[in-house]
This record gives C-alpha cells, sequence and structure tokens, in this order.
C-alpha cells in the first residue's frame, strides 16, 4: 500500500476524464509525473507536479490546467483540498478518514507492510565481501558485508529475485603469499625455528591452527620438500581453512551468502581462456602498447607490448591489460570472466559491492560486461567508504600483512551482532563512518540503535501496563484492528500515521536507490516521533496513551502503538537486527 502510488493513480484518472471531456488531447505522456511529500509539511499531504508536466504538450498554462486537475482530485472522498502553488504545483491534503484508513492497514498487513512489487521478480546477483581468503576478517569488511546484505533484503522486499554471493579470491599470488606462510607455521609446529617473517607474507597468528593441520595431515611428508611440491597442498588446505574462518565471521554478523564461487574452479575449467577466446575472435583484444600512466616519468615507463582488451570501446578511459609480464593472467583477466558468468547463470543485473580502494576498477570492469554479454547485462558497483575504528575518539591502526588488526569477530563479540550492522548503516555507503567502541553501547538518543530499540521494548511496555493497570481492557489483536480510529484527532497521532505510512514508499526509493542506509534513518526518525509523543503525554495528561476512565480512546491509542511497533520490527528485521522486547 504505497499511499503515494494510489494518488498518482487518482490523478492519473483526472487527466482520463480532461481527456475524455477533450479538455487536453488524448495520449500525453505521463511518465515524468511525480507525486511526493511536499518539502514543507505544512503545504499539504502529497504534491505533483503532473500540471507542469503536461502542460506544454496540452498547450495550456500550467496553473490552468493545475486548476482543472485540482477541481477533479477534490471530488474524491478522501481529498479534503487541492491548492496551486507556484507556477503550477498541487499540493493535495487528505482527510482524517484517509489516514485512520492507512492505520487500519497496516495493522491488517503486519510484516507485510511495505512489501513492493516494483522489482516484478526480476534476477538480480548481489556480490559482497569477496575479501581475498587470506585471513579472518576485520571491521572493513563489516561494513561491506552489512551493506550488501541489507540491501539484498531490501530489494528482496520490493520485489526482486535476489542472490547473494561471495567470490572467493583463490587464483592469485595472494593465495601463494598464503601458503608460503602456512607453510612456515607447519615447519614451526615440526620443531623449526622460522625466525622472523619475511616481508609480503602473513605473520598472524591466525596460521598457527593451520600450521597444526598441515602436520596432523602430512605430517614430515614436505618437511625437506621442494616449493613446487609442497605449494599446491599446503595452499588448498591454507585457503579451506581460511574460507572456514570467514564463513564463521559472517555467520556471526549474521551474513551467509546463498553462493560461493570460486576463481580458481574458473581458472581450471578452462571459462576464463574460453571467455578471452570469445573476445578475441570478436576483435576485442589485441596486441599494444599502452602510454604510460598519468603522473608517471617518462624515464620510469618501459613500453612493452601487451595483451589488450579494448576497454575504451565500452566506454573505458584507457584499453586494459590481460596479461602479466611474467605471461600470467591478470586479475581483470579473471574478473571478466567471472562476470560472464554470472551473465551466463541468468544475472543480467548484477550488483557489485568494492572496498574504497577499488574506486578505480569500476569503468574497466563495467565496459568488460557490456563486452561479453553484448550490451545485455548491467552492472552496478557500490563502493563501500572506508571505516576509521576508534576508542574513546583515539584511531585503532589495522593491519593484514602486519597481523595487527581488529578482526570482525572480536567486533561482534565486543558490542553485539545488531549494533555492529546498525552503525555501519549510519551513513551512506559512500562517505567515511566512524565506530567509536565507547559510543556505540551508551544509553542515550545519541546512540541510534539504543533509541529504536527503545522506541520498541516501550511499545511492548504500554501492553504490559494496560494489562496491570486496566485488566478488563480486551487488546488482543482482533480488538485493536476493530478500535475507534476516529479517536484519534491530535496533530502528533496523525503525524505519526502520516510517517507510518510512508514506509511502503521509502522501501521502495530505498530499493531503486539502492541506499540501504535511508531505513535506519527513517527508523531513528518514527523513534523520535513516538518518543516526542510519550513524552508530551508526561506533560499533557490528556495526550496520554492510557486513560483509564476512557477506555476506547485508549484502546485506538494502543492500536495506534502497536502499528508503530509492527513498522519498527519490520524495519529492524529488514536491517537484519532483532527486535528487543525489553531493555536491560
Amino acid at each position: 500500500m504505497n499511499l503515494f502510488f494510489n494518488v498518482r493513480k487518482r490523478i492519473i484518472s483526472c487527466i482520463d476524464k480532461l481527456a475524455a471531456s477533450e479538455a487536453i488531447p488524448h495520449g500525453l505522456a505521463l511518465d515524468n509525473i511525480a507525486v511526493e511529500p511536499p518539502r514543507d509539511a505544512a503545504h499539504g499531504d502529497v504534491a505533483t507536479n503532473a500540471a507542469m508536466v503536461l502542460a506544454k504538450p496540452a498547450a495550456m498554462a500550467p496553473r490552468d490546467l493545475a486548476e482543472k486537475l485540482g477541481r477533479l482530485l477534490e471530488e474524491f472522498d478522501e481529498v479534503e483540498s487541492a491548492d496551486i502553488a507556484g507556477p503550477g504545483f498541487i499540493n493535495i491534503h487528505l482527510r482524517l478518514p484517509f489516514w485512520h484508513q492507512c492505520l487500519g492497514d497496516i495493522l491488517d498487513l503486519k510484516n507485510r507492510f511495505g512489501e513492493s512489487t516494483i522489482g516484478e521478480g526480476k534476477k538480480v546477483n548481489i556480490e559482497y565481501v569477496s575479501a581475498n581468503p587470506t585471513g579472518p576478517l576485520h571491521i572493513g569488511h563489516a561494513r561491506g558485508a552489512v551493506f550488501g546484505d541489507v540491501l539484498a533484503s531490501l530489494l528482496t522486499k520490493a520485489g526482486y529475485d535476489v542472490t547473494r554471493e561471495y567470490y572467493i579470491n583463490d587464483a592469485g599470488a595472494q593465495v601463494d603469499a598464503l601458503a608460503r606462510s602456512a607453510f612456515l607455521r607447519y615447519r614451526e609446529v615440526l620443531g623449526y625455528e622460522i625466525g622472523q617473517i619475511e616481508e609480503g607474507l602473513y605473520p598472524g597468528a591466525y596460521l598457527k591452527p593451520v600450521g597444526q593441520i598441515l602436520a596432523k595431515k602430512y605430517k614430515e611428508k614436505f618437511e625437506n620438500s621442494s616449493e613446487s611440491e609442497w605449494l599446491a597442498p599446503v595452499r588448498n588446505v591454507a585457503i579451506d581453512e581460511m574460507m572456514k574462518l570467514i564463513r564463521s565471521d559472517l555467520a556471526k554478523l549474521g551474513v551467509e551468502p546463498d553462493i560461493f564461487t570460486s576463481e580458481r574452479a574458473l581458472v581450471d575449467s578452462g571459462e576464463v581462456v574460453a571467455c578471452l577466446n570469445d573476445l578475441d575472435s570478436r576483435g576485442l583484444i589485441y596486441e599494444g602498447v599502452l602510454d604510460p600512466p598519468k603522473g608517471k616519468k617518462l624515464d620510469e615507463w618501459e613500453p612493452r607490448p601487451q595483451t589488450l582488451f579494448k576497454a575504451v570501446e565500452f566506454g573505458d578511459d584507457i584499453d586494459r591489460a590481460l596479461k602479466k609480464f611474467d605471461g600470467t593472467w591478470t586479475y581483470f583477466a579473471g574478473d571478466i570472466a567471472y562476470h560472464r558468468d554470472k551473465f551466463n547463470r541468468g544475472f543480467s543485473y548484477q550488483i557489485d559491492v568494492w572496498g574504497a580502494d577499488h574506486g578505480g576498477y569500476i569503468k574497466r570492469v563495467q565496459s568488460a560486461v557490456k563486452a561479453v554479454t553484448d550490451n545485455q547485462a548491467t552492472l552496478d558497483v557500490k563502493i563501500c567508504q572506508l571505516v576509521k575504528l576508534l576508542d574513546n575518539g583515539k584511531p585503532i591502526k589495522m593491519s593484514k600483512r602486519s597481523g595487527n588488526f581488529v578482526t570482525l569477530r572480536a567486533l561482534v563479540d565486543e558490542v553485539g551482532k545488531d549494533i555492529v550492522r546498525f552503525i555501519m548503516l549510519t551513513r551512506k555507503n559512500d562517505a567515511p563512518l566512524d565506530f567509536d567502541l565507547s559510543s556505540v553501547t551508551a544509553q542515550s538518543r545519541d546512540n541510534p540503535v539504543w533509541y529504536v530499540q527503545y522506541a520498541h521494548a516501550r511499545c511492548n511496555s504500554l501492553s504490559r501496563m494496560i494489562a496491570r493497570q486496566m485488566p478488563g481492557l480486551d487488546i488482543t489483536y482482533s480488538s485493536l484492528k476493530a478500535s475507534k480510529f476516529e479517536l484519534l484527532t491530535e496533530k502528533s497521532e496523525i503525524d505519526l500515521i502520516k510517517l507510518m505510512a510512508g514506509w511502503p514508499r521509502l522501501i521502495e526509493a530505498s530499493a531503486i536507490a539502492k541506499e540501504p542506509h535511508r531505513i535506519a534513518f527513517y527508523l531513528n526518525d518514527l523513534a523520535s516521533a513516538f518518543h516526542s509523543l510519550w513524552t508530551q503525554g508526561k506533560e499533557s495528561p490528556s495526550l496520554r496513551f492510557m486513560i483509564e476512565d476512557e477506555p476506547e480512546l485508549t484502546r485506538a491509542r494502543v492500536a495506534l502503538v502497536c502499528a508503530l511497533q509492527m513498522v519498527i520490527a519490520s524495519g529492524l528485521e529488514l536491517l537484519g537486527i532483532k527486535p528487543l522486547e525489553e531493555m536491560r
């Protein structure tokens, strides 16, 4: 039930009436007609640009057309007035019974309130996290994990058919470095002194258990072997153990991808070669020499022939290398094959969630997706900016190479999954985010997750209070649905209903913009409106939710709070957060 969509249908019906009466031409384009909240709530409940959009093709002055539309709109029972503003905007005020009906709709639909069909079942693949399998996840990975996971839930609620995917980068040089690091730990278990771990390897203690597993599995088999003998088996064991660790870390955060796809499997199956052969057969690969990178001095640049993809033809700034100087494939070559593989699996709409350091990689992969799918697939890339971990305002430095970093697991153990998930959505994904360990558990309005959870728990406390002080009042769900909503006339009550009624539109707008942080912002606004109403009741007895000598008004207000609790719970669950029944 998107009230803005329903009002738009009313406006379209008025346009059809005007066309039928030949007041305006038939067949006018309606796609650009917008129906949305006015910038100033005092101007009305809904505003539309319909008259301004249609005026020119209708050969009318915008205000004249707005007057005609406004008169027709006022014939609908739910419309109190349709006022003309500025050059031809129409500001629509809706009557109280309309908002009372909205409240009833929320109670009827429960957690289905806000569901949408705008996605029309379209298949979407969202690939997120995809950290190199070289160690446990850290706080930086947490942001992309939460963003991608909530975006997937948001698109599902908006009617898309979503698949969550994790891409295992297990075919590059970094996993060879992992294998060499694990081999050192293997030798350590066998009793060798490994000394200081050389630059470029992973010194973290998290690899010690991998060394023990290797020693148990292979005993002294690789003790004196050459690297060519032990590299592959050690690498396989190390990757498997790191992926177990990563899966466990993600589960700790409440993230469970539907699919894990291996880069090495794509390489071994011949998919990379097949993909590049296809591009080559279409004349999109050639041997050439790239210009030196911008800012690079010519004496620091050695021009060499390279195998290049014609990325410029598909929107990139320069053509891109597919092979390294040693003859091995670049990461880009594997990424081309991977995205083609997703397309071949039925995903013409793909979303990748990347870290802040991958911004310069977007155009080349988007160009490749266009090329390998003949422009049939769309790749949307969302960048998650850095998370600055603080403790009492002081930064905590992280480095996987040095082994000195705060793991995602440690963060969740410290503050809890729900807090991590909510805080990661308190900023838009492309804006930096501060995560202060000392403030995220504070019980104050400045802590948004506590503030929202407190609103949900407060809703629940009202039922307990009614049961104690008005035990004869029936506040079962069926009774609340039959409440006399017309008794709710206070402006603050109606404003709260209006805010709740905007939930379906927020879901659709957030899904279209791919901005799940809007859900967290909305929940904060909803909690603020409720807490304010609760405070008003303390100051003015007539505004209290429970008035013992007015049982019908009390029941109607409990119904309002019940609906609010449903919307808050729906929003929290969309964020992957468990709504709390009481605060402790």
